[in-house]
């Protein structure tokens, strides 16, 4: 991991504007471009991008509509407003009919501290990921999101990818690969393993390195697709370490958490601990200080990975 720190939402912008030659692409954004970085594309090809305003149900159903025509569709907005509002349109019109629709959202999670509540969206994995058809990215960084729009643009269908607007650590470089539907071990460790996306990373990464002081070996698993969701990546970790945390910038219900528990439970049932929002709201305040007021630290998730290892542990020794 390195020094370098970039936000998500930046990384889009410069990928809009590396997309902007291709006729077949339509940018469409519910009033908020110089924040969603979608300004970039219009700035190259002002005749493919489309301000709706602040209606982001017609921005979808426009969207579709783009998609009926042969085009790829991205539509932009804030993930709150990008999800709920328009939910029925995202069902209704672009999963059911599995059109080629990207809803890439920008200023996900707790990093849009300073607009509060109204604006934090901590439901929009939970709320998209009942409906069939979407797959849903979270990328841990930068490049990561780099790879992943290009990969949904590639790719027909309906695609949600989930960014951030607080900058944060470049994970990361061009020898990656991104590889939808899969995770990546990015430290090994045999005691937990700590399973994130987005943000919540490379704050895994710093935990793992707190519990190696302890002599406690984690394993930290980057997972981008939480549909469809790397079962076979999950199981082998919860059999080879028999202890797992997850960790999101997300209610606990619902998002990256319920999708690996629903896995484990079924196949492979160990000890597990969920770091995320815990069924709250979100509020006014810098980026870092929501961080620890809801629990999403580094030191949160090393606790946490302490408290599964020593459940297993005491359960090692009963047997």
């Amino acid at each position: 991991m390195s020094a370098l720190m970039k936000s998500t939402r930046d990384a889009y912008g410069e990928v809009l504007a590396e997309l902007s030659s291709d006729e077949r692409i339509v940018v469409l954004d519910a009033d908020t471009s110089t924040s969603t970085r979608t300004n970039k594309f219009a700035a190259k090809s002002p005749n493919r991008f489309f301000n709706v305003g602040c209606a982001e149900q017609n921005m979808i159903a426009t969207a579709a509509g783009f998609a009926y025509a042969g085009k790829i569709a991205i539509a932009t907005a804030y993930a709150i407003f990008a999800t709920g509002r328009p939910w029925e349109q995202i069902r209704s019109f672009v999963a059911h009919d599995k059109l080629n629709v990207k809803i890439i959202v920008t200023h996900a999670g707790l990093t849009n501290g300073p607009d509060g509540a109204s604006h934090q969206s901590l439901e929009d994995i939970a709320v998209l990921r009942v409906i069939p058809n979407i797959t849903i990215i979270v990328p841990a960084d930068a490049e990561e999101t780099r790879q992943a729009i290009h990969t949904a643009v590639e790719l027909d269908g309906p695609f949600y990818i989930r960014l951030s607007r607080a900058e944060s650590p470049v994970i990361f470089d061009s020898s990656y690969k991104f590889k939808l539907g899969k995770g990546t071990i990015v430290k090994d460790g045999d005691d937990v393993t700590i399973i994130a996306a987005g943000n919540m990373v490379a704050k895994a990464l710093e935990a793992a390195n707190i519990l190696a002081k302890d002599g406690e070996k984690a394993r930290v698993v980057n997972l981008p697709t939480v549909k469809p969701i790397d079962r076979d990546l999950i199981l082998a970790a919860a059999k080879e370490t028999g202890a797992i945390v997850t960790a999101e910038e997300h209610n606990i219900y619902g998002g990256l958490g319920s999708a690996i528990a629903e896995v484990v439970s079924t196949r492979e049932p160990v000890y597990m601990e969920f770091v995320g929002v815990l069924d709250r709201f979100g509020q006014t305040g810098e980026t870092e200080d929501l961080y620890k007021t809801y629990g999403l630290t580094s030191e949160n998730i090393a606790a946490a990975a302490k408290r599964v290892i020593s459940r297993k542990n005491d359960e090692s020794r009963v047997r």
